[in-house]
């Protein structure tokens, strides 16, 4: 019996001595103020434990609140410094073979989807493709707006993500069966010329979805668009 009252003064000092040990616990916290809330009895209304609960389920949303803003913030740090590099890689050709090439390697790898692809309209449909038709489609007039929009009345936007089944085979070829979802970047080539496309195709579903933010990629567009315009100028 001695030894175990030496344990509780030794205790009981050490929470004298240092109470935030047990006010930073939130479950020692809690099984006291049960305890307490028992040798009140039934017939009592304990205002303070009530407060108490309602002030750690305000804590715990402000936990889950913070966790959700950091995961967000780690988010768009990692995309921000994915839209950075390729970018960079953009901007690394210096001749329209090597930009068009880099499209089916190192751009596609940079900006971490399965496929890309870039749409030019011409006035002159039968245009070739100057043997880089796995990644360069040259197209009728219209038929940028058309594919965005799948021919319906609606806004075109600079940036339209999406989810798709099944993927065009006219896009994507034999690989359309891959691809779920996609990011649709009009490109704007400057006055007097037609309208292109770039597409990202992905087989992640949910990579390119329509509730998705878009500044990143409406800046990459910006930046792509500038640099396609000095091969075509």
């Amino acid at each position: 019996m001695s030894e175990q009252a030496a344990v509780l003064d030794a205790l009981r000092q050490k929470i004298l001595d240092e109470p935030e040990v047990i006010l930073e616990d939130q479950s020692l916290m809690k099984a006291l103020i049960d305890a307490n809330e028992r040798t009140l009895g039934g017939n009592i209304v304990d205002l303070r434990g009530i407060a108490m609960e309602r002030l750690e389920s305000r804590l715990d949303r402000l936990e889950d609140t913070h966790r959700s803003v950091i995961a967000a913030a780690y988010e768009n740090l990692a995309g921000t410094n994915l839209i950075h590099n390729a970018i960079l890689k953009t901007l690394e050709p210096t001749d329209f073979p090597s930009f068009l090439k880099s499209l089916s390697g190192e751009m596609v790898e940079a900006l971490r989807v399965s496929r890309l692809r870039l749409i030019l309209e011409s006035r002159e449909a039968d245009s070739p493709s100057i043997g880089f038709e796995d990644v360069l489609s040259i197209v009728e007039p219209s038929v940028v707006d058309y594919y965005i929009t799948g021919g319906r009345n609606m806004t075109v936007r600079p940036v339209t993500l999406r989810q798709v089944s099944p993927a065009s085979t006219d896009v994507y070829g034999d690989n359309a069966a891959y691809i779920k979802s996609e990011a649709l970047l009009k490109l704007d080539l400057g006055r007097g010329r037609l309208p292109g496309l770039l597409i990202m195709g992905s087989e992640d579903p949910h990579q390119f979805r329509p509730n998705q933010a878009t500044d990143l990629l409406i800046f990459f567009g910006g930046v792509f668009e500038r640099a396609l315009r000095r091969w075509l100028g």
